[in-house]
């Protein structure tokens, strides 16, 4: 059965994280990802290791475990791009090709004749999607750009942490590159809009994604807190700004989640703590007053929860519809029952003779279920399949193209 994006070809000029989580959202969406690598050196993040994939031996491959995380179900082709013969490759894979997603510095792919001015001369329907740091435009559009700095520049770091005046305060970053991952997550969402748009009209577009725009915008609510009250958004820890109690607690043996979204969850977690009472309490009947009476509350659920272990909490309150939950490793994780039962633990055959570990897209369709059966590729591994199926070029040329280091 056909996936959502099965007739489209894209062609994948990005590397590290961003660019390249965006291209394998779309090859899990079904579309062929074409991408273009360096010869010998490939994707940098081919050498981020360790750790690596290990061999039927339980040897290191030359598979790092980050270049697996974002690059399934792609076809790798290695081509020099510094050299005239290579760009004229890359532009003729560009001109039969549905979408370009690239992350080089702005205005690096105009020397090469690979801009989007350049491409859609050949090809006016493309669909061309630009990510960077900064933008295509503004007084910071030429610097490089990091997701450690975007967490601090953006707002984000100063609302994730403990609170400065607690032990082990101060502004913290979120554990993976969530701005990576969140600008990958928008530009398949606006490559997947560009291409509605284009169905309707028959009119491609060029897209500009910025790092610094998406988290940004992530900031949500707290933006909005902070226009609508005139007051700067603080750190919590592991509290929410807006809602009682909604934090992690110490257990008789360790930690759990409460999440109480609402007064009648408040009530059922009083009920099952043996303090109705607190329900009753004038300070504590509504989540408004909650939150105004934080500093006297929250000690108070602390101690309580001290008293049982996390298990016990976490089979009464489920019991009675009261959110909680575990802090999980990655190991408990994907020993979760509902985890499992989600199949999000896969493998996939690789050619290095082993299977490799993948997670699920977690994106489920009723008519076009995904499928996940291509690994990330080995460096030039489809160089000769794609240059002689999608440009028709004969085996000689392409020998002639791999003597002479363009390939």
């Amino acid at each position: 059965m056909d996936r959502p994006l099965s007739h489209l070809r894209v062609l994948d000029l990005t590397r590290i994280l961003a660019g390249p989580w965006a291209a394998q959202t779309l090859a899990d969406l079904g579309a062929e990802v074409i991408k273009v690598e360096r010869p010998r050196a490939g994707d940098d993040t081919r050498s981020w290791g360790p750790p690596w994939l290990k061999d039927a031996a339980g040897a290191d491959t030359a598979e790092s475990a980050y270049f697996l995380s974002v690059n399934r179900g792609k076809k790798s082709v290695t081509v020099d791009l510094s050299k005239p013969a290579g760009q004229r490759l890359v532009r003729a894979l560009a001109a039969k090709s549905d979408v370009l997603i690239e992350n080089y510095k702005v205005g690096d792919l105009a020397r090469y004749g690979l801009a989007y001015d350049d491409v859609r001369k050949a090809n006016p329907g493309i669909v061309y999607c630009s990510v960077t740091g900064f933008g295509q435009d503004g007084p910071y559009a030429q610097r490089p750009g990091y997701d450690f700095v975007f967490q601090g520049m953006c707002g984000l770091m100063s609302i994730t942490g403990e609170r400065d005046e607690l032990a082990g305060g101060g502004p913290q970053k979120v554990g993976i590159a969530v701005t990576d991952v969140l600008t990958g997550m928008y530009a398949s969402l606006a490559i997947t809009a560009a291409i509605a748009h284009r169905q309707l009209t028959g009119t491609g577009q060029y897209i500009d994604l910025a790092l610094l725009d998406t988290l940004v915008a992530f900031n949500a609510n707290s933006i909005l807190n902070y226009w609508c009250s005139g007051e700067i958004p603080q750190r919590f820890g592991n509290a929410h700004a807006n809602i009682v109690p909604y934090e992690a607690f110490a257990s008789a043996d360790g930690h759990i989640i409460l999440a109480v979204g609402n007064d009648g969850q408040f009530a059922s977690f009083c009920r099952i703590a043996g303090r109705p009472e607190l329900a009753e309490d004038p300070r504590f009947r509504t989540n408004p007053e909650r939150v105004r009476h934080r500093a006297v509350l929250v000690p108070i659920v602390q101690a309580i929860v001290r008293q049982r272990t996390s298990r016990d909490w976490i089979e009464r309150l489920e019991a009675a519809s009261v959110p909680c939950g575990p802090i999980n490793n990655m190991k408990e994780v994907f020993e979760n029952p509902q985890v499992r039962h989600r199949g999000l633990a896969l493998e996939i055959p690789h050619p290095a003779g082993v299977p490799c570990p993948t997670v699920a897209s977690p994106i489920r369709f009723s008519a076009t279920p995904l499928e996940h059966r291509v690994p990330p590729p080995r460096l030039g591994e489809h160089t000769r399949e794609v240059l002689g199926a999608v440009l028709g070029l004969s085996g000689g040329e392409i020998d002639s193209l791999a003597a002479a280091g363009i390939v």
